[in-house]
């Protein structure tokens, strides 16, 4: 019998504002993958190496400005893609990642308002041309989200922003969208749980079988 090819490894990110229901989704992203053969490191950011952790924890609950927050992010981020993104997709594994760069042009673009031409030359030293080949983004509106954080969790520094900070955010991953359209995928976030995960899967399978049939295997 033929040895199987062996599949692409990937980068696929997963994004969207706080509450948007991404992260329940992660680790089943990852068993489908596994599934259909892959070899998955799951990681997050800001985070995924001890520098990183420790600098999201910095992030997340001391005060600072915009531009500190920001060259804290792309700090994480490179010793992220340098210690763990770039080796794993080396070895062939698939890595999907709980937030990336397009989190910097929602969060400190969008939302602080930094000058977007200030995250486009630190994106560009920092991941010297990685970037994600599929980003998931689920998208809610910013009431819902802000509903669904207060149901499970403190806030952190970003949580306690007010909805208008949220609304921002949510444009800035908008027009992250629209500028890259064949990476993302929207993802209704407000439908019901089985129905994201339904189009988490169809993504997913989309982008591993680009040519298959439009109808998705079990």
């Amino acid at each position: 019998m033929a040895e199987r090819p062996a599949l692409a490894a990937l980068f696929i990110t997963l994004e969207g504002i706080d509450g948007a229901g991404k992260s329940s989704h992660l680790e089943a992203a990852a068993a489908w993958l596994r599934e259909r053969g892959q070899s998955v490191l799951v990681t997050r950011e800001p985070g995924g190496t001890e520098l990183a952790e420790a600098l999201r924890e910095w992030v997340l609950h001391r005060p600072m400005d915009t531009l500190t927050e920001t060259l804290l992010v792309f700090a994480a981020r490179r010793d992220h893609l340098v210690q763990v993104i770039e080796p794993a997709l080396a070895r062939g594994e698939t890595v999907l990642c709980d937030r990336f760069t397009d989190a910097s042009f929602a969060y400190q673009g969008g939302g602080r308002g930094l000058p977007l031409d200030v995250l486009s030359n630190l994106e560009t030293w920092v991941q010297q041309g990685r970037q994600p080949d599929l980003t998931l983004w689920f998208d809610v509106p910013a009431a819902m989200a802000a509903a669904r954080r207060a149901a499970v969790r403190a806030p952190d520094r970003f949580e306690t922003e007010d909805e208008a900070f949220f609304g921002r955010v949510s444009a800035g991953y908008a027009a992250r969208a629209s500028a890259a359209p064949m990476r993302f995928v929207r993802l209704d976030s407000t439908a019901p749980r089985e129905a994201v995960w339904q189009n988490v899967a169809a993504a997913l399978h989309a982008r591993l079988a680009p040519t298959a049939p439009t109808s998705m295997p079990p």
